[in-house]
């Protein structure tokens, strides 16, 4: 794997409200957010771009919906925001992917010469698939990192409920088998940029733990 020098990685709404599992229900990967920051931090470390997404929902009820704590990042992200030698973006949006947002993240990323993305955050399978998706269709070489995601529990049609690590597992053949972007591990893409992985549950067998 080749990570290129200027690879944006792309830290998906690491909110707040993803903490409120009353309101979300059950969730997996529990090592995400360690991934995440070590992402950060190596990205940081070797003055690569950075762009962080919020999402700032307009439904009522929701726990992301602007003003509400909830819509805050959490603290490890807002700690390490602004800490990087290279150019960082924030990007707001209503919807699930992180290319309908402001400002517009193609024109930026295009601007600055990126052709590659690293795709991390939250949900695995609703705004980083979607945003992975797109990067795709748009031309960009998207890494997926499977396990600095994660979902929740998730009910659809016909009383159909899945669990989130079969919910991961399908965004992870969806994008990887239709060829939207490449899916790997956290100590993977450290290793390709030369940091030392050093990561506990880094693997996809311990997603769902």
């Amino acid at each position: 794997m080749e990570i290129a020098e200027n690879a944006a990685l792309l830290v998906i709404d690491v909110q707040k409200a993803f903490e409120d599992l009353d309101f979300w229900g059950p969730r997996n990967n529990p090592a995400a957010d360690s991934h995440i920051a070590a992402l950060i931090d190596a990205w940081q470390a070797t003055a690569r771009p950075v762009v962080w997404t919020r999402h700032d929902s307009v439904q009522p009820g929701s726990p992301l919906r602007k003003g509400d704590e909830g819509n805050d990042f959490k603290g490890y992200v807002e700690e390490r925001r602004g800490k990087g030698a290279a150019a960082e973006l924030l990007v707001t949006k209503t919807v699930n992917s992180a290319f309908y947002g402001s400002p517009d993240l193609d024109a930026w990323l295009r601007a600055s010469g990126v052709g590659q993305l690293v795709v991390t955050g939250i949900q695995t399978n609703m705004c980083a698939e979607t945003t992975a998706r797109m990067g795709g269709n748009l031309g960009y070489d998207v890494l997926f990192v499977l396990d600095a995601t994660h979902t929740f529990d998730l009910e659809g049609p016909f009383g159909w409920r899945l669990p989130a690590d079969e919910l991961a597992r399908a965004t992870a053949v969806s994008l990887h088998g239709g060829g939207f972007a490449q899916v790997v591990r956290t100590a993977e893409v450290l290793d390709a940029v030369g940091v030392s992985a050093g990561l506990e549950g880094a693997g996809l067998e311990g997603a769902g733990r």
